[in-house]
């Protein structure tokens, strides 16, 4: 998103940057600033908080309460938060305005571009290949990709209006794509975007659908609000039901199957991920380091780590084997929608209702691009101030990298595995709510008002 910043209201500071068109650094964008606003209390004369940021050295020393300032991660330096923070009781400096948002940009590209502390300096952040590599093995489709054979007819419920499109899920190897409805999911052959046939869930509302990686298998996860949750596993071809795993008192929000069809997670409002056995359908673990709903679960494609997000923007990396904790991954400010993992095992994404759409690198958990505005949405001609929900509400990577996602500004977006992007559509009958890819290439969302739609997608 490109910002309009007036010329009349930014110093000749901000104008000699851009035009240098070069990465900020501390001795010629950062310490003017710093003068400005900071050294007064935090300088060689006063060290307020024990925090001295009249040199780089002092700045990278932090103080009393940590390091101020996070190389490549604005959002989780101490310096921005202080800085931008919503209590002017807070807020840095003490009884003035606010900075100028040119200015606390100009910081936040500073910290996002290594901290560099003169233009001759080489950025700290670690240089990442973030390029997409298929993995060994990832091509391995089978002989007969899984496709609906002779379903046993069922009986739809009968609605006045659809349920929305909770969920939807795509085979990885075959035109086939599975899509919530009340009660049952929806079967739709993605060559002849038709429906094709129909699976029950008397279980309740389903909210959670995905395919084995074999394609074989289709796992259904939902329930009945403050009464009962459960996963189901489906064979595809013959749409029979193979297993029930969980026995909640609430529905289950999120879920996942382990590529080696092992092990199913669940979680939902009672801030817990259960990881299940799918061989006697015995709890292996129990993982407590969630504080509200669990909204999203992920097992990696190799399936050794488990990664789970909640309603108040937590993302915890689990060992999928021990259920031990490996990585906190925090950046989002709300509910995370969307949790996928591209297929090389390299990158995860995370969607959110703040906004954000994040490419981490699963190796240690560093957010190597940040879309914090990816689905802004038009202003209402009738709200002409305050704040307007611009939340990612699901995305999915493809077969090829790519990141598929939809938002409250109503279209679905493409973008490269660089997190550069790619393509928009607008969706024209509703909001969209979730997404999917085809083996066909195609992408397919499900809106607030129980529509599909098929796109061939960008290239």
């Amino acid at each position: 998103m490109k910002y309009l910043i007036s010329t009349l209201a930014m110093p000749l500071l901000f104008a000699s940057f851009s035009a240098a068109a070069e990465s900020p650094n501390y001795d010629d964008h950062i310490k003017p600033l710093l003068r400005k606003y900071c050294l007064k209390c935090h300088g060689d004369d006063d060290q307020q908080a024990d925090i001295n940021m009249q040199s780089f050295t002092g700045v990278m020393r932090g103080g009393s309460g940590g390091a101020l300032v996070v190389a490549g991660r604005s959002s989780q330096s101490l310096l921005v938060q202080i800085i931008t923070d919503s209590d002017p009781a807070i807020r840095m400096p003490p009884e003035s305005p606010a900075m100028p948002d040119a200015e606390v940009q100009l910081i936040r590209q500073w910290i996002d571009s290594g901290l560099r502390e003169s233009a001759t300096s080489k950025s700290m952040t670690k240089s990442r290949d973030i390029s997409f590599q298929p993995a060994a093995g990832a091509g391995g489709r089978p002989e007969s990709p899984a496709m609906p054979e002779a379903l046993p007819e069922i009986s739809v419920p009968k609605v006045v209006h659809p349920l929305p499109v909770l969920a939807m899920a795509a085979s990885p190897w075959a035109p086939l794509v599975a899509v919530a409805a009340q009660n049952h999911i929806r079967l739709f052959n993605t060559e002849t975007e038709e429906e094709i046939g129909q699976l029950p869930f008397p279980d309740g509302e389903p909210h959670v659908i995905r395919f084995s990686r074999d394609g074989n298998l289709l796992m259904v996860a939902g329930g009945r609000p403050v009464e009962s949750g459960r996963v189901v596993l489906f064979d595809v071809k013959t749409g029979r039901r193979l297993a029930e795993i969980g026995d909640e008192i609430d529905a289950v929000l999120a879920a996942d199957i382990s590529a080696d069809q092992t092990l199913v997670a669940l979680g939902g409002t009672g801030r817990v991920v259960k990881v299940y056995s799918t061989k006697d359908g015995k709890l292996q673990h129990k993982l407590e380091k969630h504080t509200d709903w669990i909204t999203s679960l992920a097992f990696s494609p190799e399936g050794h780590q488990l990664v789970s997000g909640d309603r108040t923007g937590a993302i915890h990396l689990w060992d999928a084997a021990s259920g031990g904790i490996l990585l906190n991954l925090s950046e989002h400010k709300a509910t995370v929608t969307s949790l996928d993992w591209r297929t090389d095992g390299k990158l995860l994404a995370s969607a959110g209702e703040d906004g954000s759409l994040i490419w981490w690198d699963a190796g240690d958990g560093f957010p190597v691009v940040n879309r914090g505005k990816a689905h802004p949405p038009a202003r209402p001609a009738d709200v002409p101030y305050g704040e307007i929900p611009n939340g990612v509400l699901s995305a999915r990577f493809d077969a090829s990298g790519n990141l598929i996602s939809c938002g409250r500004d109503q279209h679905v977006r493409t973008w490269k595995p660089n997190g550069t992007p790619l393509g928009s559509i607008k969706v024209p009958t509703g909001l969209p709510i979730s997404v999917a890819t085809s083996s066909d290439a195609k992408v397919i969302a499900g809106d607030l008002n129980g529509n599909i739609h098929f796109w061939p997608l960008s290239k």
